[in-house]
């Protein structure tokens, strides 16, 4: 089951914040936490101390933490790959490479007796978590997640995201990603900021529309929010989705009828396997609502991204639905009610055959 999961930095706010955040996380079915070593200069008995109860506030309320190193950052804390007991002390439930050992000892360390997760950098695109693979790790302690880039412009290109992870999924390992919170004024480990987000796409993006497309994509099992805090709207509307089912928002071009509203959101839509080029079809809606009236309304000419149902005047089909994916003329038999957000045109790529789709409520 795909997680949503958000990210602290305790050095860089307060407990009683954290906590809050964390609470109104929880509450809209977060499951796991991300949090950060690299940016923290304290010793090992404060970050111990500190962390270990923010741990155990996260551990209460149902959430898995997993904690940000590198190899310097465990030598200053004075821990050895082959002796990670240091993190099962603050009941961290993992940690997260940033950068790597020799994959040698990465595969020792996924044998660690508190079965701490290891979880690998999922963004390098060399033959690093293969080379782990072949040193025999154990790999139920074993997964992966990408990186998140504060700088604007240095975020991931779409061919390098799914190149890595397509691999990573062939190996049979799970993905994680990052998307960012819109909320201004949020911080993360380090002092630049324009977003903290996996791929740059998904920079100035909602967060729910970055998480469903990293869903649609089916090669991330979890999303995280990477810089804090995110409004609990946002927590809210990521709460909503179903990672298995493609779903997309609708700008209405007029009040929709009773019947349109009903044809829109209660049938679950699929694509027909036999995919016409210029658009995709739900033909369900026109068996189940075949008795029903639905006048014309709005037939201008079509676009990409619209949103169509077939009107009265076209007696056969009257009642299925179209998404559009070519320009088309309208002969006044189809009902434009409404458009894709621009920023959510890239999901159009993702209606395959016979995949279920849906439309989100405003």
């Amino acid at each position: 089951m795909a997680g949503i999961g958000i990210s602290i930095y305790p050095e860089h706010t307060t407990s009683e914040r954290d906590r809050a955040y964390m609470e109104m996380a929880a509450k809209y079915g977060c499951s796991r936490i991300f949090t950060c070593l690299l940016s923290v200069k304290k010793s090992r008995e404060e970050i111990g101390k500190e962390f270990r109860e923010q741990i155990d506030f996260a551990h209460r309320l149902g959430m898995e933490v997993i904690m940000d190193v590198a190899p310097d950052v465990l030598k200053r804390l004075g821990i050895t790959y082959a002796d990670l007991l240091f993190f099962h002390e603050i009941h961290a439930d993992g940690i997260r490479l940033d950068e790597g050992f020799d994959s040698l000892a990465e595969s020792i360390m996924t044998y660690n007796p508190q079965n701490l997760k290891i979880e690998i950098n999922a963004s390098l695109g060399n033959r690093y978590l293969e080379n782990i693979m072949s040193h025999s790790p154990k790999r139920g302690n074993l997964t992966t997640c990408h990186n998140f880039y504060p700088q604007r412009y240095t975020g991931l290109g779409f061919r390098h995201f799914e190149m890595c992870s397509r691999r990573i999924h062939e190996m049979g390992l799970p993905v994680a990603a990052f998307i960012s919170s819109q909320e201004p004024d949020t911080f993360g480990p380090w002092p630049v900021n324009d977003g903290m987000c996996t791929l740059e796409m998904h920079r100035d993006l909602p967060v729910d529309t970055a998480a469903r497309h990293l869903f649609a994509t089916g090669l991330v099992d979890d999303v995280l929010i990477a810089n804090c805090y995110a409004s609990e709207k946002e927590l809210k509307n990521l709460s909503v989705l179903d990672p298995s089912l493609l779903t997309f928002r609708i700008k209405r071009e007029y009040t929709l009828s009773y019947m349109e509203e009903k044809i829109l959101y209660e049938p679950l839509h699929f694509v027909r396997g036999d995919v016409s080029d210029y658009m995709v079809r739900s033909t369900q809606p026109r068996v189940m609502y075949a008795d029903q009236s639905i006048p014309a309304k709005n037939t201008r000419d079509m676009k990409r991204g619209d949103i169509v149902i077939v009107n009265d005047n076209y007696t056969r089909y009257k009642g299925e639905l179209q998404i559009v994916l070519m320009d088309m003329e309208n002969d006044g038999r189809k009902n434009v009610i409404g458009h894709l957000p621009e920023n959510e045109q890239m999901l159009l790529d993702y209606l395959e055959p016979w995949r279920k789709f849906g439309f989100m409520r405003s």
